[in-house]
C-alpha cells in the first residue's frame, strides 16, 4: 500500500472541490431577482477552482513521481468497527480529468445564458453538479466515492427535468433510473467487500485484488470476484455509456440544455470510464482478466454501432448524442487490450473526446438559439450569413472526426495499436472492425457540414447573425485543447504514464 499512496498534507483538493458548493449556498442567500449578482457568484465559484487546478496541474503535482499526491486524510464516519475516511488524493489519470471538469464548469456559466427560464435554483444546482463530479475524480475511500456519486445525480436529474426541451421529464426519469440503477449494482458489491476485508480503502482494495485475497461468496453459480467484477462493470458501463446501456444517453442530449449536454458529454461520461479504471479492474483484476475479451467486443460494438446510427440521424444533437457513444467505445477497447499503449490511449481518449464532444454540443448550441430546430435537412448554405461560426465549426467537427493533428487521432491511434498489441490475438480482428468506425465517423461528419454550411443558401437564415463573442469565449479553449494536444500530447501522456505503468502492474500477474 505504500507505494500506492504518497501522503502529503495538502487540502487544495478539498478546496477545489467544495469551493462550488460555497457558492451554491452563497447563491441561495441572494434574492432571485437580482440575476447579475447570482452570475457574478457562479462565474467566481467556478473560476477559483480552475486557477487552482491550474497551479496543482503545472506546479503542485509532481511528474513521474508514484502513488497518490496532495493525499488528505481524515476519519469521517465512525461506529464500532465500521470506518469511513475521508481521504483524498490525485494520480496521473485523475488530475486532468479534474482539471478538465473545472474548465468545463467554468465554460457552462457563461454558455447558459440562453437557457430559458433562468433561476438562481439553475446556477445552485450547476455548482453542486461540479462538486459530486469533482469529488468522485478525487476519491480515494471507495464510500467516499459512492457519496460524490450519488451527489451528482441528483442535480443532473432535476437540470435536465426543468430546463430541458419538451419531453424533459421523459429523458431526466430514464437517466436517472439508468444510473440508480447502476448505483445499487455499485453499492452491493461495495459492501460486500466491505463485509468481507473490512475497508473501503480503494488503495487497500487494490493490494488486496492483487493478491487474490478476496474470500466473499458465490452468487448464482458465479465466484465472488466474478459476480463483483459484473456489478462493478455495469454500474460504470452505463455511465460511459457502454452498449447495450446507452439507450439513455441520446434522449437526455437531445432534451438537455447546451451547457448541461456540454457537462454531460465532455465530463460526466468520463466518470464511467474513471470508475474503471479507479474501481473495478485494479480491485478485481483475475475476473477483469478473465473477461477482458468480452469487454473488448463491447468496446467495437460500441464504436462501429454508434458511427452507423450517428449516420442516419436527422437531428444534428442527436447525431453528436450517438457519436459519444461511438468514441467512448475506444477507451473501452484501449483498456480490454490489457496493454500499456492501449490504456495510456484509453486514458488520453476520455480527455480528448471531452474536449471534442463539449466543443460539439457547443457548435450545435449556437444554430439552435438561432434557428429554434436542429433538423439537418432543414438548413442548408448557413456558411454564407455565418462565415465565423462555419471556420469554427468546421474545426471543432474535424476534431471529433480525428483528422490529423488534432487530438482524437491520437488517443484513437494508440487504441488501436495498443489493443493490436494484445497478448491475446482475437484483438486484431477487433482492430480491423474498429476501423469500420472510423470510416463511418468521417461519412456522418462530412454528411452533417455539408448539409448545414454548403450549398443553396436557404433565405430564412440569410439573416441570422454570425457567432458573437460570448459564444467564442466558451468555444474557444475547447478548440486549443483539442489542436495543441494533437500537437504536443505529451503535456497529457507525461503526466499520465507513471500512474499507467502502476495500474498495469496490478492488472498483469507477475508485473
Amino acid at each position: 500500500m505504500d507505494s500506492l499512496l504518497k501522503l502529503s498534507e495538502s487540502t487544495i483538493l478539498t478546496w477545489i472541490t467544495f469551493i462550488p458548493l460555497i457558492g451554491m449556498a452563497a447563491i441561495l442567500c441572494v434574492p432571485r431577482q437580482n440575476m447579475s449578482l447570482i452570475k457574478g457568484i457562479a462565474g467566481l465559484a467556478t473560476f477559483i477552482p480552475l486557477v487552482l487546478a491550474t497551479m496543482v496541474y503545472f506546479g503542485d503535482f509532481q511528474t513521474g513521481a508514484n502513488g497518490y499526491q496532495l493525499v488528505q486524510s481524515l476519519p469521517w464516519i465512525t461506529a464500532g468497527e465500521f470506518q469511513v475516511n475521508y481521504t483524498v488524493g490525485i494520480d496521473g489519470l485523475s488530475l486532468p480529468l479534474v482539471w478538465l471538469t473545472t474548465l468545463l464548469m467554468f465554460i457552462a456559466v457563461p454558455a447558459s445564458e440562453t437557457v430559458p427560464r433562468l433561476s438562481k435554483a439553475y446556477y445552485a444546482l450547476l455548482l453542486m453538479l461540479g462538486c459530486g463530479i469533482t469529488g468522485v475524480f478525487i476519491s480515494l475511500d471507495y464510500f467516499l466515492f459512492y457519496v460524490f456519486w450519488e451527489v451528482m445525480l441528483l442535480p443532473m436529474y432535476f437540470l435536465i427535468g426543468i430546463w430541458g426541451g419538451p419531453k424533459r421529464e421523459y429523458a431526466a426519469i430514464k437517466f436517472f433510473l439508468y444510473t440508480l440503477a447502476g448505483s445499487v449494482l455499485m453499492l452491493i458489491a461495495l459492501v460486500a467487500m466491505y463485509l468481507d476485508q473490512g475497508t473501503f480503502s480503494i488503495p487497500e482494495m487494490m493490494a488486496i485484488g492483487k493478491a487474490g485475497a478476496w474470500t466473499g461468496p458465490e452468487l448464482l453459480g458465479m465466484s465472488f470476484t466474478t459476480w463483483a467484477f459484473w456489478f462493478l462493470f455495469i454500474a460504470f458501463a452505463i455511465k460511459i455509456p457502454c452498449f447495450p446501456f446507452h439507450t439513455w444517453l441520446p434522449d437526455a442530449h437531445v432534451q438537455a440544455p447546451t451547457p448541461i449536454s456540454v457537462i454531460l458529454a465532455g465530463i460526466l461520461l468520463k466518470l464511467g470510464g474513471y470508475g474503471l479504471i479507479r474501481g473495478c479492474f485494479p480491485i478485481v483484476p483475475d475476473a477483469f482478466r478473465e473477461n477482458a475479451y468480452v469487454l473488448g467486443v463491447l468496446g467495437v460494438i460500441s464504436i462501429v454501432y454508434g458511427a452507423y446510427v450517428a449516420l442516419g440521424q436527422t437531428d444534428f444533437k442527436r447525431m453528436v448524442a450517438y457519436s459519444s457513444v461511438s468514441h467512448m467505445g475506444f477507451v473501452l477497447l484501449g483498456m480490454a487490450a490489457l496493454t500499456e499503449w492501449g490504456m495510456n490511449g484509453a486514458a488520453l481518449q476520455m480527455f480528448n473526446h471531452g474536449t471534442s464532444s463539449a466543443a460539439c454540443f457547443l457548435i450545435v448550441g449556437v444554430i439552435y438559439d438561432r434557428a429554434h430546430h436542429r433538423d439537418l435537412n432543414a438548413f442548408g448554405g448557413v456558411a454564407q450569413p455565418m462565415p465565423r461560426y462555419w471556420a469554427l465549426a468546421t474545426f471543432g467537427f474535424f476534431a471529433s472526426l480525428g483528422l490529423p493533428g488534432m487530438a482524437g487521432v491520437v488517443s484513437e491511434a494508440m487504441t488501436l495499436v495498443g489493443a493490436f498489441q494484445s497478448a491475446d490475438t482475437r484483438f486484431q480482428l477487433l482492430v480491423l472492425i474498429s476501423c469500420l468506425g472510423v470510416v463511418l465517423t468521417a461519412a456522418y461528419i462530412l454528411w452533417a457540414l455539408q448539409r448545414v454550411f454548403l450549398g443553396p443558401l436557404n433565405e430564412k437564415y440569410k439573416d441570422y447573425p454570425d457567432i458573437n463573442g460570448r459564444e467564442v469565449f466558451s468555444l474557444a479553449p475547447l478548440l486549443f485543447l483539442c489542436l495543441v494536444l494533437g500537437i504536443f500530447p505529451f503535456y497529457l501522456l507525461d503526466w499520465m504514464d507513471t500512474s499507467v505503468i502502476e495500474l498495469m502492474s496490478l492488472l498483469n500477474p507477475g508485473s
